[in-house]
């Protein structure tokens, strides 16, 4: 049975720092990949990693602020979120995807429920 259950989110304010966790069962050699949908607004990508970690991509609204990295059992995946602006907040759902590096959601398979990330200004 595959299982993907976000921890982590909270509230913090701008310029904080949080770290998202992922923790996951029954898949291997997936793709793990970060979304947030804010209110009123579609699911977006975030960043993804690949099976070996060895490769990551982030969309650019992120980049140079979030980490996204796999636990060496790889069972686990992170997301570090540094420089925290109001506009970060979202829920963010963990993905997990059979095909490399997607970075559209209707490519993942297997999504976790959701972490609440809030920061104020």
């Amino acid at each position: 049975q595959v299982q993907l259950v976000e921890s982590g989110g909270g509230s913090v304010q701008a310029g904080g720092s949080l770290r998202l966790s992922c923790a996951v069962t029954g898949v291997s050699r997936y793709t793990m990949g970060w979304f947030r949908q804010a209110p009123g607004k579609e699911r977006e990508f975030v960043a993804a990693i690949s099976w070996t970690g060895i490769n990551t991509y982030y969309a650019d609204s992120v980049k140079g602020r979030f980490t996204i990295s796999r636990g060496n059992a790889k069972n686990t995946v992170y997301l570090q979120m540094n420089s925290l602006k109001p506009e970060d907040t979202a829920v963010y759902y963990c993905a997990a995807d059979r095909n490399y590096m997607a970075t559209a959601s209707h490519e993942y398979d297997y999504w976790g429920q959701g972490t609440q990330v809030t920061v104020s200004s």
